[in-house]
């Protein structure tokens, strides 16, 4: 079974309520996982969950760091996070580049996995970046330069397009999705899953690693309830993971 960690999926909100003369502020914080983590547990994988405050400064710096785990997940966590350390954004000090240590680890065996969100991939208003960093060469996508958000309130239906480990014995059309990132398939790589025109699952290898890219989300808002009602979730996230870990051909 694999030991997997997962960087990203967490959010703080602050408020300010005006009622006429006066004003006040509340926050809130939450968390997106959830749902991700039960699927890949109930399959026997170890789940590690760095919320973006904790991957922050807690995120792996080195190879030997990585090597703990089999896979890594990042979701709705910007490259802005993994670059910026406290202690180089504040006290201006030098500091391993994480993306160029997680693309080696990548390439050395490791296996890396994208998930989309609103600060994945190029994310809302570019500002998610990856596009721009060490880990566009090992993701199985290739980005587009701004804002790669496809926002479907409508709902758009995935379809399975290819045979693969990770897509037998799951429905050809799955539950509608709200929104998704455009990205193409890098060459070499294998879509698996298209909704309209666009890739949605592509998996690939880089070295002796694998990867995958994901564009929607692992929770809401852009998986609304049908979808994590779906009887395929749990099986769809257990296969992707399983084949990242090497567990299946």
């Amino acid at each position: 079974m694999a030991k997997i960690l997962l960087a990203g999926e967490s959010w703080s909100v602050t408020a300010i309520h005006t009622k006429g003369f006066d004003t006040f502020t509340t926050s809130t914080y939450g968390e997106g996982a959830a749902d991700f983590i039960s699927a890949v547990e109930q399959a026997g994988h170890t789940v590690v969950f760095q919320p973006n405050h904790v991957a922050a400064e807690k995120f792996p710096y080195t190879l030997e760091e990585l090597a703990e785990y089999d896979v890594v997940v990042l979701s709705d966590i910007g490259s802005n996070t993994l670059l910026l350390p406290d202690r180089v954004f504040s006290r201006g000090e030098r500091a391993p580049n994480r993306l160029e240590v997680l693309a080696e680890w990548t390439r050395q065996g490791g296996s890396l996995l994208m998930v989309g969100g609103y600060l994945t991939f190029q994310g809302i208003e570019g500002k998610a970046n990856y596009r721009n960093t060490p880990l566009a060469s090992v993701l199985p996508v290739l980005m587009e330069s701004g804002d790669d958000r496809e926002e479907t309130p409508q709902g758009s239906i995935p379809r399975i397009v290819a045979d693969h480990a990770i897509t037998a014995d799951l429905a050809p059309e799955w539950p509608a999705i709200l929104g998704y990132q455009r990205f193409t398939a890098r060459e070499g790589a294998d879509v698996l899953v298209q909704v309209g025109e666009h890739p949605l699952l592509v998996v690939g290898s880089e070295g002796a690693g694998r990867t995958a890219a994901f564009g929607s989300d692992m929770g809401p808002h852009w998986l609304p309830p049908e979808f994590l009602a779906w009887d395929g979730f749990a099986p769809m996230w257990q296969k992707l993971i399983g084949w990242l870990a090497q567990e299946s051909a």
